[in-house]
């Protein structure tokens, strides 16, 4: 099997402030923003998209437990390995994340920071040391 293309995409509770905060923090502006998607393309395969809670209960129906119900309590983590992830940290820190682990380094040969985004995914920056 051959993937072409990547979409991760996050069940946000507030789309415009999810895009607002995700702005901030890569430093690109969305490269598709309508109401009930925002995406970002975060390289030439792989987007980093969101989607407002109501939206995904609306398209998958009742079979599908309500994400509204697990606000706050980590369902994914994004781990995006970049140049100085110490600035992305940084960035997501003053936008309103909150602080999980400082950059430092991981056993796996990375060095890395953690942080909780406004919706509580767990999100890292990263950079190969090894």
């Amino acid at each position: 099997m051959f993937i072409t293309k990547s979409n991760f995409i996050l069940y946000v509770q507030d789309q415009t402030r999810s895009a607002e905060f995700y702005t901030r923090v890569l430093g690109i502006a969305p490269s598709l923003n309508v109401p009930g998607m925002t995406e970002f393309t975060l390289s030439e395969n792989s987007v980093l998209g969101l989607m407002p809670e109501t939206g995904i209960k609306r398209l998958l129906g009742e079979r599908l437990p309500d994400p509204a119900q697990a606000a706050g309590v980590p369902r994914c983590e994004i781990y995006l390995t970049v140049v100085r992830p110490e600035e992305y940290h940084r960035r997501a820190l003053e936008a309103g994340a909150v602080e999980l682990s400082e950059l430092q380094v991981r056993d796996w040969g990375d060095r890395a920071a953690y942080s909780l985004d406004l919706d509580g995914h767990v999100l890292a920056f990263a950079e190969k040391i090894a």
